[in-house]
C-alpha cells in the first residue's frame, strides 16, 4: 500500500510540473490585456455614441421571443445584407472603427451587442448575429456591471488574439457588452 501511495504521489507531482507552466503560461496574456482594456478601451465605453445606441437595440429588442432571435440569427449567417448592414454601417461602427484604427494595430476587430446578445455595432463581419449562447456574452453581460471577461489566445492568421468582454452600463446598470480582439503580441 505504502508503495501505490508513493507512485500515485510521484504521479501528481510529475502531472503538476507539466501542467502548471502550461496553465501560467495560457494566463499570463490575461492581465496585460485587462489592463490594456481598462485604459483603452473602457473609458469610451461611456461615449453618448455607444449608450444611445445600445438602449435603442435594447428597445428594438425587447419582445422578440427566442424564435425571433434564432430567425435573425439565421438570417446573419445566409448573409442577409440589409441585417449586416444593419450593424456594420451605422453610426456606432463608424465610431468603433475609429477607435480600432487608432489603436495602431492592437485591437483587431471590437463588436457591441445589446442585453439580449445581439450585435449592435461592430468594426468586422462575426460568424453570428446572436452572441448570448456564448462565452463572451455570458462572462459579461451575463456577470453585471464592471466585470471584463478574457478568453484564452486563438492563433488567427498567425497573430495571437485574445478576445476581451466588457459590460457596458448607463447609471450604473448593465445594458450589453462589446467584444474586443487583442494582438497579444503588440501589448508592451
Amino acid at each position: 500500500m505504502n508503495a501505490k501511495i508513493r507512485l500515485a504521489a510521484l504521479t501528481l507531482a510529475a502531472c503538476t510540473a507539466f501542467v502548471m507552466p502550461a496553465l501560467a503560461q495560457e494566463e499570463a496574456h490575461v492581465k496585460p490585456v485587462t489592463e490594456y482594456v481598462k485604459a483603452k478601451v473602457v473609458p469610451w465605453l461611456s461615449d453618448p455614441v455607444v449608450i444611445k445606441a445600445v438602449l435603442a437595440s435594447n428597445k428594438l429588442h425587447a419582445k422578440l421571443m427566442q424564435s425571433d432571435i434564432d430567425q435573425l440569427d439565421a438570417d446573419w449567417k445566409a448573409k442577409d445584407a440589409k441585417l449586416i448592414d444593419s450593424t456594420t454601417k451605422n453610426e456606432l461602427a463608424a465610431f468603433l472603427t475609429k477607435k480600432k484604427e487608432a489603436a495602431g494595430g492592437v485591437m483587431t476587430e471590437a463588436f457591441v451587442m445589446d442585453d439580449r446578445g445581439l450585435n449592435v455595432g461592430q468594426t468586422d463581419m462575426t460568424s453570428d448575429m446572436w452572441q448570448a449562447d456564448e462565452a463572451k456574452w455570458q462572462k459579461s453581460y451575463g456577470v453585471g456591471p464592471h466585470t471584463i471577461f478574457v478568453d484564452k489566445v486563438e492563433d488567427d492568421d498567425g497573430k495571437k488574439i485574445a478576445q476581451a468582454s466588457i459590460t457596458i452600463t448607463d447609471h450604473g446598470k448593465a445594458i450589453g457588452a462589446i467584444t474586443v480582439g487583442i494582438d497579444v503580441g503588440k501589448l508592451k
